[in-house]
């Protein structure tokens, strides 16, 4: 099989409430499949789903190549699960967390000591494996986490917004780790609430809202189908802001707060040379002049439609938006 996970017509009601209304999801072998979407849109439920944590309603979800309903404990053999919370004891040492994790698997005493000493030297955190977690920093504490999913070197680990609250540089601790277990073969799920996160990591992104899949495909054709090339152009004065949309090419758009004006273009550096040039013979003066590529925001947002709002990003660049988890 080329898919490791296949989920088809999923539907899973809470109630009269539908979180999954026809799910349809594929995710290739050896690759890192972001799951993005809006507050509700049932992207924790299909994950549980996966996971053999959720019965479904209908239709049919495979893992590893196994049918989660009639051989869940073959699934959950070949599975790796980091969830939203921390797992870890906060009393025990990084070692003996692993251990401990080691032994619920049935590993044995000998062996689960080897296998944590393994992981802790895998992720980084060899030379603090004596200390215990609650001495531990964010970013080390979540790779602790990841680790002790891999307890069993599972074939495909789900990874449910797995750098929630961490700061950048732990953030990036964690993107390492995930970006090398891929490397060796293993077959990610990741939910996230970092735009940024799916653009850095994911092979391919699938955007759900209201229970179904809405868009598929790499960052690069998912900012396609937003449209092109944009060009960007923060003013000095905020006056002048209308004037500028004026001079840009097709339909631009203004954010006063940013005094920015935004418009796409066809040409990038035939259209860059014309914008200068118009707004230097209009007397209007640029703080900054930008081509970019359009974001994962502005692809959620286009997606999702103007009700939906992304919470407040990591930055005035925008890149790092939030999107909530569903409860």
């Amino acid at each position: 099989m080329t898919d490791a996970i296949s989920i088809e017509g999923v539907r899973k009601a809470y109630g009269k409430k539908a979180a999954l209304d026809g799910l349809d999801l594929t995710v290739a072998r050896g690759t890192v499949h972001a799951v993005l979407g809006p507050n509700g849109a049932g992207k924790t439920t299909a994950v549980r789903i996966a996971a053999t944590l959720l019965r479904h309603d209908e239709g049919e979800v495979r893992v590893a190549g196994y049918d989660v309903r009639t051989h869940a404990d073959d699934v959950r053999r070949r599975i790796g699960l980091l969830g939203q919370h921390a797992a870890v004891d906060e009393e025990l040492s990084g070692l003996q967390n692993l251990e401990m994790f080691a032994r619920l698997h049935h590993l044995g005493a000998r062996r689960s000591r080897a296998r944590a000493g393994e992981l802790l030297e895998r992720f980084g955190l060899a030379d603090t494996g004596g200390k215990a977690v609650k001495q531990y920093s964010g970013g080390m504490r979540r790779r602790l986490d990841l680790a002790a999913s891999l307890i069993t070197d599972p074939e495909v680990l789900f990874l449910d917004e797995p750098t929630t609250g961490l700061d950048p540089r732990a953030r990036g601790e964690v993107w390492s780790a995930v970006r090398s277990l891929v490397g060796g073969g293993t077959t990610v799920l990741l939910t996230t609430q970092y735009l940024e996160e799916a653009d850095q990591l994911a092979h391919r992104i699938s955007v759900i809202d209201q229970g179904r899949v809405i868009a598929d495909g790499t960052s690069d054709e998912l900012k396609a189908k937003t449209g092109g090339d944009r060009i960007d152009v923060v003013l000095h004065q905020e006056s002048q802001l209308a004037r500028a949309a004026a001079l840009l090419p097709g339909e631009a758009t203004v954010d006063a707060d940013r005094r920015l004006v935004s418009a796409p273009v066809a040409d990038r550096m035939a259209a860059l040379t014309r914008v200068v040039r118009a707004l230097e013979e209009a007397g209007i003066e640029a703080e900054d002049i930008a081509l970019r590529r359009p974001t994962l925001d502005e692809v959620f947002l286009d997606l999702t439609g103007p009700g939906t709002e992304p919470p407040d990003g990591l930055g005035s660049d925008r890149r790092g938006t939030e999107v909530k988890e569903d409860a």
